[in-house]
């Protein structure tokens, strides 16, 4: 803990008296803000790259799509692959020769990423393991001379959350939470026509994660190793998983560039589900009695959040009841209004939503250069419909092209604070916590990024031989 920190909280203390508990404490040091940004990478350009070496660490769940993807990017080289499971390398290795590229270095065991990260031929480590790992393995890359970008959420706690923060300004190297929902085409869409004010001044926001993971993922044996996504669930309460909805409509509110979070309150339901089917199976089956008896993270979690500028977002997190999938992404302002889901999408500019045709031609006038220009193709390569690659593709040209990042740093910090914070809030019936401003104040001048193909869109995508 820093001595500003110390200073910060000794303060607070003092000034409360007795009634300060470890749970104050514990908020008055997650709304604690930074005062000495050593620089901003809010619209940093990095160096261009026009060959952009990559490692990815973590090919169990994601990672190996990762690799999929990143194949078929020109000016790419998959140079690293790193897991601790070596099996899990080797099935990687297989995805490259299929294709007729060459083998990268492999790396295992529990520490294999230091490696990785230490290489000279590395310059972006691509970052899809467990989520204790994502700031470890960030930070170390970025300390190490590479760009970072990681699943998300980010971080872990708030504490990692300014380490991200303040590593990235130090070494001027990218970190980029992979936030891939921020690249469906509806969200693009929207994006764009809440930059040129179709809806006018935006109001209020929602965005969420509804999926239920129970049996395919969090209760499956042959799905996260060691069962640590279910683990989370047993050991957290709050909106562990919240950036896919989140990410999107801070995006069309300008957070972090031109207004910020501000204060946050959160509140969960009770658990009906997860304790229940762990007690189930574990009556059946022996490996499920470490998870027996248990408490479980509540299975609905609604956070609202209110902005610097007196605007509003409400982010829920369920992942263990039977519901539709849904991420919501509504977006509603002064003249006009959009949503995602339940389907179809749909666009208001008035008291009614608008006829599929009229709506058609809105779509054609406000679809996105990248939507033009890589959209067809990201559809056929895959990963959740394309946005995945979408992701991939953009990434990699802002680094070949020399351009700043679409998602920074502190889109990283921000996003993935609001659901540590929901955390804190729980834990004091539901009262507010204030956030973090990661940017310390350069909110207030940073620039919307820029949604042209403007300096690159010149990043080929290669026929992969299968």
């Amino acid at each position: 803990m820093s001595s500003n920190r110390r200073s910060f909280l000794k303060n607070i203390t003092l000034s409360t008296g007795a009634l300060a508990t470890s749970l104050n404490l514990e908020a008055n040091e997650n709304s604690f803000v930074s005062t000495h940004a050593s620089f901003n990478m809010c619209g940093y350009a990095a160096p261009k790259l026009p060959t952009v070496r990559v490692g990815i660490v973590g090919l169990g769940m994601r990672g190996p799509g990762a690799v999929d993807r990143l194949s078929y990017i020109e000016g790419v080289e998959i140079k690293a692959l790193c897991d601790k499971y070596a099996d899990r390398v080797e099935k990687a290795q297989s995805i490259l020769t299929k294709k007729g590229l060459p083998a990268a270095k492999s790396y295992s065991g529990e520490e294999g990423w230091k490696a990785l990260c230490e290489s000279n031929d590395i310059d972006l480590v691509y970052v899809t393991t467990p989520w204790h790992l994502h700031t470890p393995i960030s930070v170390y890359a970025m300390k190490n001379g590479k760009h970072a970008a990681s699943e998300v959420p980010a971080a872990k706690t708030i504490d990692e959350c300014w380490e991200l923060v303040e590593t990235s300004e130090k070494t001027k190297k990218h970190m980029m939470m992979l936030e891939n929902c921020c690249y469906d085409f509806f969200e693009l869409l929207t994006l764009n026509m809440a930059r040129n004010g179709l809806f006018g001044e935006i109001v209020h926001a929602e965005g969420a994660y509804i999926h239920d993971l129970t049996k395919d993922y969090l209760f499956n044996k042959n799905a996260y190793a060691d069962m640590w996504r279910l683990k989370e669930n047993m050991t957290r309460n709050g909106s562990l998983y919240p950036t896919h909805g989140l990410g999107p409509i801070a995006q069309c509110m300008n957070i972090n560039r031109g207004d910020k979070f501000d204060y946050l309150v959160s509140m969960s339901s009770n658990d009906f589900t997860m304790g229940s089917m762990a007690n189930e199976l574990a009556s059946k089956d022996d490996f499920f009695k470490p998870y027996a008896n248990k408490s479980y993270r509540g299975n609905m979690n609604t956070t609202v959040i209110k902005t610097n500028h007196g605007k509003t977002l409400m982010v829920q997190h369920d992942v263990s009841t039977i519901r539709p999938y849904s991420r919501i992404h509504l977006v509603s302002g002064t003249k006009g209004a959009a949503q995602k889901w339940p389907g179809p999408e749909k666009i208001a500019l008035g008291h009614g939503w608008m006829k599929p045709e009229e709506q058609k031609q809105l779509q054609e006038k406000y679809t996105l250069p990248i939507v033009k220009h890589i959209g067809e193709i990201a559809k056929n390569v895959g990963g959740h419909g394309g946005m995945d690659f979408i992701m991939d593709w953009r990434l990699i040209d802002c680094l070949r092209n020399g351009l700043p990042l679409d998602q920074d740093v502190y889109d990283a910090a921000s996003w993935t604070s609001a659901g540590l914070l929901s955390e804190v809030s729980l834990k004091k019936r539901s009262s507010s916590v204030d956030m973090p401003d990661f940017t310390r104040g350069a909110w207030q001048s940073n620039k919307p990024h820029d949604l042209t193909l403007n300096g690159g869109g010149n990043t080929g995508v290669r026929s992969v031989s299968k």
